[in-house]
């Protein structure tokens, strides 16, 4: 009976945590010696050349970080394809109250196991397009969620808790955004809440 429970909690629990963690790690840019095909460094794409990501991640929300922001979510959007189905149906109930359960989370992160990867490469060139910081997006991205009133819950945090054999934090509280915030996201409201459900994956 041990052996049975210890492989249902490999294959159930601990794989689709350790699958989803091997694609969300960020991809890795080369930054000396020749470029490998596919990739860019972050001063040039396409023969022309990008800021160097910046960004003080402890810095007021500004109107450029939102529309930088909304650039990249929408190439993360368009990566994560078919797959964002589920993440969105979980997003829904926890904006009406509901705290997901382990359940929840170990099917979402099995049916985005194979687009996280795409997902997170897209997000990595789309920053060192903007030329905006992982640090920085993630502040710019809790600044968003404030302003939409919507909680700050990650699954790649919930996902490594899994990996480790802990439970993970799911109470996700909405903070209260300053006006300025209410006021920068409030043109892309409508957008921004469609796909605030990359948020529960860290992106």
């Amino acid at each position: 009976m041990l052996v049975v429970l210890a492989a249902v909690a490999w294959f159930a629990v601990i794989r689709p945590a350790q699958q989803f963690l091997a694609g969300w790690t960020v991809p890795q840019t080369q930054t000396t010696g020749t470029q490998t095909p596919g990739t860019q460094t972050p001063g040039s794409q396409n023969g022309t050349t990008t800021p160097a990501p910046t960004g003080n991640a402890a810095a007021p929300l500004t109107q450029a970080d939102v529309q930088k922001f909304v650039r990249v979510r929408r190439d993360v959007r368009t990566a994560l394809g078919s797959s964002f189905t589920g993440a969105q149906q979980v997003f829904t109930e926890i904006q009406a109250g509901q705290t997901p359960n382990i359940v929840q989370v170990l099917n979402v992160l099995r049916e985005v196991g194979g687009s996280i990867g795409a997902a997170r490469t897209a997000q990595s060139a789309a920053l060192a397009r903007e030329g905006m910081s992982a640090e920085r997006y993630a502040a710019v991205r809790s600044g968003v969620n404030r302003g939409l009133g919507l909680p700050d819950i990650d699954f790649a945090q919930a996902a490594a808790a899994l990996q480790r054999g802990q439970a993970p934090d799911l109470n996700g509280t909405v903070q209260t955004a300053t006006a300025q915030e209410k006021a920068l996201v409030a043109p892309f409201r409508q957008e921004l809440t469609a796909t605030a459900a990359a948020g529960l994956l860290g992106l």
